[in-house]
């Protein structure tokens, strides 16, 4: 589950009372065509917040809002925040980003794609607004938001409010005309907007010279004049207080400051300075610093009394103080009693520890100092965060604390470990694990451990986190060795342990080829997650089995599991469909287009979409787009499949898994269809793809499909095929040996036209019997789309195959499937395929234009046609202009 998020940073702030009309700044926010970029800049104190408030109220747009904090320097907690202010604005636009934020890693290039074409799909426009930014800005911000930046789609407006220039092009963006300014010298009162506030807001009824001095004094410094007017509340001597007003700003604002504390109760003056160190205000956790019991009533006099205290929700049980007041507060505390703080600090750390807040707690115990308290709610709380996949504070978690108090608490030493190990930061962890054992092995008289049962499962967590060492180092028998003795030393019931550790070992069976081992490891994890609860992850889980099912060749069992994965989540649904019920979908839909059941498929798929790709998990967005890829290509549409395998490729995420099937490798396949085999040969170049490679079983995929490219190239001596029918012969025998019959049979489709089908009766032999053992593999499964794929010479020799024993029903079935199957540049069913000029001849050919007007049509010299239809003729096998049109309509090249 993702880590909680504090809702009431995603509320527009409401006004306290009446505001100041400041038509001037919200007409020149206000465009008919609204910028890429407004940017609201200026110091604390200037209204900056206040103004885009009203403004957005005002707009009659949705707002998407987000109040930043420092925590969001993190990028997975600041785009989710941003997304899900995004999805509440616009219901669904954040669907298919928030589950790649939720990976350890989240792949930003494929967030900010996802993220655009939700936006770009949107009907309707929306505001963005990113309050305080300058808390969130750096580095592992400022680049993501600049590409959000330059590629939002015009109905899409971003609003950003903060103290310092942002890191953005915003030189480009004001040289474009897509950028609004509000800077400071806009956001100053001017004297008609003073006067305003502190006569008819404030009801001070101060003459228009007083008021003209003191907005000098203060440069129409909104807080200052915020300050003033509490500071002469109730004086008579108005005139005289505003002429001895001077001094900078800071100096006003500790001069104000001192003015406004100094004339409030004891009471009063004490609880802001308690609750200064506080965030976030309610009236439970003032009570639990302050001791006093009175903080809704306090909360109450304070907002009523306009003293620097903004509800943060509608029902007014969360508030903040004014930023620059809260400084200074602080800074007044510390002044006064800077014995008292730590105690502020350790009673706050102790109430949001009660609440389950960790976050807060934590921050809070080591601002008291208070490291053990800070240990303490850390070890309570790693294990869970870890399992919400909140990685990225657990992290930070590490080097707050000393290594000395990690060092006896062997619960929290573990949680320590596990973070890092998902954020890839291997380095120390084999060190961490070697003292951890040695203390377990002899404890320290000073060992704390809070819960015994999580410290149980340390050691079957130790074997997993040192199995994943060795998955990363490339050492299959390392990772299945420590997996082995994991599942030994797990403690009784710690089911996640067993399932994590059987997980790593499929993993390392899988990249290894051993699949059979692969699906026994990754069925014992799914039972261990079953009986945890975990149901999303039995459902990651059982997209690898079906995966691994079809390369074996097993269909029917790829479709059980997903049926089986389907009718688990449905059983377990409470508020509607759960995450995973796509993936599984999605791996039904492969089942049957390669069955030829288009319809199904297509169902599926759309069924997909209905759910939309919120209900999906970090995977789904490319295998979803890799399946209707696949369902478009089936159906003739080449270039649509190259359009949707460069979205996938885009959203591409591994989770860990080998990438047995690249994405990139699909879209070269299709490009081969496309007869665009020199952009392919390019791609296979570019993976240093050769057909002597020493082969595995992780570039198998890739492989074959070199050996697909090599069918199709060009050469004069045959180089290339040779090379092909090598690389196919070596792929046979490496597929039979590791028992993937589903590669066996695609490597069969592709030798059996390749081998000399129509060259002499040796080759139409040798090609029969190649795909005769294709078929009686494939039979029992129900394979169609492999062969149909293969176009017409797999035609030809499947009616030989007919006509050799017509009593074998499998062969005719595919035969007839061919009859439906929409031809194309793939099914040129040509040892040579025409190239793209070539296709443009044959077309003309097939019109009553001479040969004079083809070369005028084509702007081509006559030479040059003639070049290309004798080509066309010797690749069709015709002697004629009528044999060839005539040929090309059987090939469906026309």
């Amino acid at each position: 589950m993702p880590s909680p998020l504090v809702r009431t940073k995603l509320y527009v702030p409401r006004a306290r009372h009446v505001v100041v009309p400041r038509s001037r700044l919200t007409d020149h926010l206000t465009r008919e065509w609204p910028p890429r970029l407004t940017l609201v800049a200026g110091p604390a104190g200037f209204g900056k917040t206040t103004l885009v408030a009203a403004w957005a109220g005002a707009s009659g747009r949705p707002v998407a809002w987000v109040s930043l904090e420092e925590s969001e320097q993190q990028p997975a907690s600041f785009w989710t925040y941003v997304v899900t202010a995004l999805d509440n604005a616009a219901p669904g636009v954040g669907a298919g980003v928030l589950p790649l934020l939720q990976a350890p890693h989240p792949p930003m290039e494929s967030v900010l794609a996802t993220l655009l074409n939700g936006l770009e799909a949107l009907p309707d426009g929306v505001d963005l607004v990113l309050d305080d930014y300058h808390l969130a800005d750096g580095p592992a911000i400022a680049g993501d938001v600049a590409f959000l930046v330059e590629h939002l789609p015009p109905q899409v407006h971003l609003v950003i409010s903060t103290r310092a220039d942002p890191a953005l092009p915003l030189a480009r963006l004001r040289a474009r005309g897509e950028l609004v300014e509000v800077r400071a010298a806009d956001l100053r009162f001017t004297v008609e907007e003073a006067t305003a506030y502190l006569n008819d807001v404030v009801g001070l009824d101060l003459d228009d010279p007083e008021i003209a001095m003191l907005e000098g004094r203060t440069e129409g410094w909104i807080a200052a004049l915020q300050l003033a007017a509490l500071s002469l509340q109730g004086r008579d001597d108005a005139a005289h207080f505003i002429a001895g007003f001077a001094g900078d700003d800071r100096y006003v604002v500790d001069y104000l400051v001192e003015e406004v504390l100094g004339r409030q109760p004891d009471a009063v003056r004490r609880f802001l300075l308690d609750t200064s160190i506080l965030d976030r205000l309610s009236a439970s956790l003032c009570d639990a610093v302050t001791g006093a019991g009175n903080g809704k009533a306090m909360l109450e006099s304070l907002e009523r009394s306009s003293l620097f205290v903004i509800p943060l929700d509608d029902s007014r049980q969360w508030y903040r103080y004014h930023h620059l007041f809260a400084d200074v507060l602080r800074a007044h505390l510390l002044e006064e009693r800077p014995g008292e703080v730590a105690g502020l600090h350790r009673r706050a750390a102790e109430s949001y520890a009660v609440s389950a807040e960790p976050v807060p707690a934590v921050r809070h115990a080591l601002a008291a100092g208070d490291v053990e308290l800070a240990a303490d709610v850390m070890e309570r709380s790693v294990i869970g965060m870890l399992r919400r996949r909140d990685e990225a504070t657990v992290r930070g978690w590490v080097d707050a604390i000393p290594d000395e108090v990690v060092h006896r608490r062997p619960v929290l030493a573990v949680g320590f470990i596990g973070a890092l190990m998902s954020r890839g930061e291997f380095q120390t962890v084999p060190t961490r694990l070697d003292e951890l054992e040695q203390v377990l092995a002899d404890p320290p008289a000073d060992r704390v451990v809070l819960e015994e049962h999580e410290l149980a499962r340390v050691p079957g967590a130790m074997e997993t986190y040192r199995a994943a060492l060795w998955l990363v180092a490339g050492d299959p028998a390392g990772t299945v060795a420590h997996a082995d003795l994991a599942i030994a030393r797990a403690a009784p019931g710690d089911d996640l342990t067993v399932a994590a550790a059987s997980a790593l070992s499929g993993l390392a069976s899988w990249a290894g080829g051993d699949l059979e081992s692969a699906h026994r490891a990754y069925s014992l994890a799914v039972k261990g997650l079953e009986r945890a609860g975990n149901i999303a992850d039995v459902l990651g889980c059982s997209i690898t089995l079906g995966d691994l099912r079809v390369t074996q060749g097993r269909l029917g069992d790829a479709k059980r599991t997903y049926e089986d994965a389907l009718r688990l989540a449905e059983a377990h649904e409470t508020d509607g469909p759960l995450r995973g019920e796509a993936d599984m979908l999605v791996g039904l839909s492969q089942i049957a287009l390669e069955r030829n059941e288009i319809a199904a498929a297509t169902d599926d798929l759309e069924r997909v979409a209905a759910l939309g790709e919120g209900l999906g998990l970090p995977q789904n967005p490319y295998r979803w787009r890799v399946a209707r890829a696949r369902l478009r290509e089936a159906q003739g549409d080449l270039t649509g499949a190259v359009d949707l395998l460069d979205e996938a490729e885009r959203v591409y995420v591994g989770d860990f898994s080998p990438d047995v099937c690249p994405v990139a490798a699909r879209r070269a396949r299709v490009l081969v269809a496309l007869g665009r085999t020199d952009d392919a040969l390019d791609w296979a170049r570019g993976r240093e793809l050769t057909a002597d490679d020493d082969l595995s079983y992780v570039r198998e995929f890739e492989h074959l499909t070199l050996a697909r490219i090599l069918l199709h190239q060009k050469d004069a001596d045959g180089t290339a095929r040779a090379a092909a029918y090598g690389l196919l012969d070596r792929l046979r025998v490496a597929a039979e040996q590791g028992g993937r019959t589903g590669t066996l049979i695609e490597v069969l489709a592709l030798q059996a036209p390749a081998t000399g089908g129509g060259r002499g009766p040796h080759g139409l032999r040798r090609a029969l019997d190649t795909l005769e053992r294709a078929l009686r593999l494939a039979e029992p499964e129900g394979y169609v789309r492999t062969f149909v794929g293969e176009g017409a010479p797999m035609a030809d020799l499947l009616g030989a195959l007919v006509r050799q024993d017509p009593s074998w029903r499998y062969p005719r079935r595919l035969l007839r499937a061919f009859e439906g199957a929409t031809t194309g540049p793939r099914h040129q069913g040509l040892v040579d395929p025409l190239s793209a000029r070539e296709l443009d001849v044959l077309r003309l050919l097939a019109t009553d234009l001479s040969g004079p007007a083809i070369a005028g049509e084509l702007y081509l010299s006559l030479n040059t046609v003639r070049t290309h239809t004798k080509n066309v003729y010797a690749k069709l096998g015709v002697g004629g202009r009528r044999a060839a049109v005539t040929r090309a309509r059987e090939l469906g090249l026309l």
